[in-house]
């Protein structure tokens, strides 16, 4: 996948507007971020990029192709972290990873013990994770989103609840990602991210993408 573009989204929920005629493009290879307050519709846009929720109008086209229309081989693959996105608490680490790598079985043991390593966990670590801090559950589910080499990488406040040396470790691997050609798309309050990861900022505010700026890392 080289180019995925969003045209005219609009969602609603009980008639109050979310996104509003949202219009942008995102090149292979580039970090972008989405920047607004609480509530300005950057978390609603990563849901329906991911296809967990339908727009009301609009299209999303990959390489210029409807993706609606997209075979299920032609499909890009989405790693993806949000709010709320949970664990299996009674499992370990790569318990939890190794139960989702079943949905498309495309990868093997060495390619889930090398996506929890490059987070900074141990693989072999046999604690549940409901006995992990908040760091070690949020490097874990980025360990999730990137496990299968994703075309498309969707993370909502990556480095929320990290310290330096955990968030510095999730800004090189966004910055990895997307030098081995994904489309990173990222929704952050981190000013930090932002100055070192990103390539260009998308402003939203009360769900109009107001701003695009080029060249932000």
């Amino acid at each position: 996948m080289d180019l995925l573009e969003i045209k005219n989204i609009s969602k609603k929920i009980w008639f109050r507007p979310i996104l509003q005629d949202v219009t942008a493009s995102f090149k292979k290879g580039t970090v972008t971020a989405l920047v607004g307050k609480n509530g300005s519709g950057k978390t609603m846009l990563l849901r329906i990029l991911a296809g967990l929720v339908q727009q009301n109008s609009g299209e999303i086209l990959i390489d210029g192709k409807n993706k609606n229309d997209l075979s299920k081989q032609e499909a890009p693959i989405i790693g993806l972290t949000i709010e709320h996105s949970g664990l299996y608490p009674q499992l370990t680490a790569y318990q939890n990873l190794e139960l989702l790598a079943r949905v498309r079985n495309i990868i093997k043991k060495d390619e889930i013990y090398d996506s929890i390593q490059r987070v900074g966990l141990d693989p072999k670590d046999n604690r549940p994770t409901r006995k992990y801090s908040l760091g070690m559950r949020q490097r874990l589910l980025i360990a999730q989103a990137i496990m299968e080499k994703p075309d498309l990488l969707l993370l909502d406040e990556p480095t929320s609840a990290l310290d330096e040396e955990g968030s510095d470790k999730i800004r090189s691997i966004m910055r990895e990602e997307a030098d081995r050609g994904a489309i990173v798309i990222i929704a952050s309050h981190s000013k930090e991210d932002i100055r070192v990861c990103c390539d260009s900022v998308c402003y939203m505010k009360d769900g109009i993408l107001t701003v695009e700026r080029e060249g932000a890392g």
